[in-house]
């Protein structure tokens, strides 16, 4: 695997605003080929949510004020196996240069990117909004687990890129992201969903 900030040889860096695209070792279950977007992650552990993971519930059913601010598609993403029955609100605001105030609802975590308060009047936000996911449940680890599975070959850093976040076809997601990194790791785009049948 090549070099990235969360290499122990590179010492503690945080690896929060990164992706983490689930390797083949991965093949089954939550997680395979999953990409993860890192929300937090230091010494104490590392929580993100799940991007390619659609579920057939619409915003519009389960929190229809959220309905006309939701990116595309209109439903709810499973982030993850932990805190299932909540639910986590994303946004990415327009332009942090043009906000002389954090917008009202919208905590900023890494660049543009923050989490939106579901309880804030969602017109307080919609003005701010480039664009809104929200996810039921999370993926956790704690303290040195993260970094052991990405040592063992569970999952390739990344960075990631804004549309990344709030892409309009999830489920080509792990694709697309693989194809665009440098030198080998590219080759892995092309790897079978089930290699048995090759």
């Amino acid at each position: 695997m090549s070099q990235h900030p969360g290499d122990r040889s590179l010492g503690t860096a945080s690896l929060t605003g990164y992706l983490l695209l689930a390797t083949p070792r991965l093949a089954d279950g939550q997680f395979h080929r999953a990409v993860v977007l890192l929300l937090d992650h230091d010494r104490d552990g590392a929580l993100g949510v799940i991007l390619n993971r659609p579920t057939e519930l619409q915003v519009l059913d389960v929190l229809p004020v959220w309905s006309d601010v939701v990116s595309g598609p209109g439903v709810l993403f499973s982030g993850g196996p932990v805190s299932t029955d909540s639910a986590l609100g994303l946004g990415a605001v327009r332009d942090l240069s043009a906000v002389h105030e954090t917008p009202v609802g919208w905590k900023r975590l890494y660049e543009r990117t923050g989490l939106v308060d579901l309880d804030t009047p969602p017109e307080l936000l919609a003005g701010a909004l480039a664009g809104m996911r929200i996810y039921v449940g999370y993926a956790g680890w704690a303290g040195g687990q993260l970094e052991d599975e990405i040592d063992e070959g569970a999952w390739y850093v990344v960075p990631a890129e804004p549309a990344d976040v709030f892409d309009t076809d999830p489920e080509h997601l792990w694709r697309r992201v693989l194809r665009r990194q440098p030198g080998a790791l590219s080759f892995m785009a092309t790897y079978p969903s089930d290699p048995s049948l090759n």
